[in-house]
């Protein structure tokens, strides 16, 4: 298990930290309520953002009640974030 599970890919085209579906955010935070587990480091902004690299990882993870949520951590080996409805989510998530 480790607890800093890798964004494999990411497919918000509209986030300045997206580079051809990867993610330049040294670490996202997710978050969200009600059955969604969004990418609270989503901002949509004109300009490009993050790291010249593409190796993000999930720094923190909000929603305990996902089945990879170990101490406030993602243990899943990677996460996949895309637009779920009208937000950018964690489509890895899964209720425990």
């Amino acid at each position: 298990m480790t607890l800093t599970a890798d964004v494999s890919t990411c497919s918000v085209e509209s986030c300045s930290y997206n580079h051809d579906e990867h993610c330049a955010a040294d670490a996202i935070t997710v978050g969200g309520s009600n059955g969604h587990a969004t990418c609270a480091t989503f901002v949509s902004l004109d300009s490009d953002g993050g790291l010249p690299t593409v190796r993000s990882h999930v720094g923190a993870c909000q929603r305990s009640d996902c089945a990879h949520n170990r101490d406030l951590m993602c243990s899943a080996e990677s996460v996949t974030i895309g637009w779920s409805g009208a937000e950018a989510d964690c489509l890895t998530y899964t209720t425990a």
